[in-house]
């Protein structure tokens, strides 16, 4: 006769991980491959391109798109137990998810309990010491302390829970291209800080000129009309 534990265990696996994929593939995590185009992954979702919001232009294009399930009423896999994704696309191709689960589907579930869904799929985790940055944003520092990782040569997940209302989370990412993402990362803060200046002049050269447009244009109204 099955506890209330392994019935929670099991509904929390299929839940999670419907589709199930091949024990220990860590190049997809659900119906979303690692190297997929945008277009694919907008595809997926019903969404539309323009979504994807680019965050820098050069030396490579980097983009992310954000599915919530407060938003959008569907997704082509199980999402019961999800409450967002963001997908980030160095050069086009999918190469890190951000997963956060719904606190409502995880309520009463230990680390332990988290693990033993995951590891159901992707095999044995280990839990070393350390943190992972699980916000997109530049000048938002979210690092978070990694409850457990599932990882080989070229992909790797990482477990962590949110103080902020103990939510859990997955940060799955391609090892290769976080790296090269990381690297035009900050070489595209070294040009907008070198360019910087250049780009602050024209902005008030053009506000001056802007302003003096429309005050030739009011002049133009107001001369006519107006009597002493």
């Amino acid at each position: 006769m099955f506890s209330l534990r392994m019935l929670v265990m099991s509904v929390l696996c299929a839940a999670f991980f419907c589709p199930l994929v091949i024990a220990e593939d860590l190049a997809r995590y659900r119906d979303f491959q690692f190297g997929m185009s945008l277009e694919s992954v907008v595809k997926q979702l019903h969404l539309k391109s323009a979504e994807a919001r680019t965050i820098h232009q050069r030396p490579a294009v980097i983009q992310t798109l954000q599915w919530d399930q407060f938003r959008y009423s569907e997704l082509p896999v199980k999402a019961d137990s999800l409450r967002n994704v963001r997908f980030d696309f160095y050069g086009g191709e999918l190469y890190k998810m951000v997963v956060t689960y719904d606190p409502v589907g995880t309520e009463g579930l230990t680390t332990d309990d988290m693990i033993e869904a995951i590891s159901s799929v992707y095999g044995p985790a280990t839990k070393p010491e350390r943190t992972i940055k699980v916000s997109g944003s530049p000048v938002y520092d979210d690092n978070q302390k990694v409850l457990a990782v599932w990882e080989n040569a070229q992909y790797s997940y990482n477990l962590f829970q949110s103080p902020y209302g103990n939510t859990f989370g997955l940060v799955a990412f391609s090892k290769e291209f976080d790296l090269l993402a990381s690297d035009s990362s900050r070489e595209a803060d070294r040009l907008d800080k070198l360019e910087a200046p250049g780009k602050e002049l024209a902005r008030q050269v053009k506000q001056e000129e802007d302003k003096r447009v429309a005050q030739e244009k009011a002049r133009i109204i107001s001369k006519p009309k107006f009597r002493p």
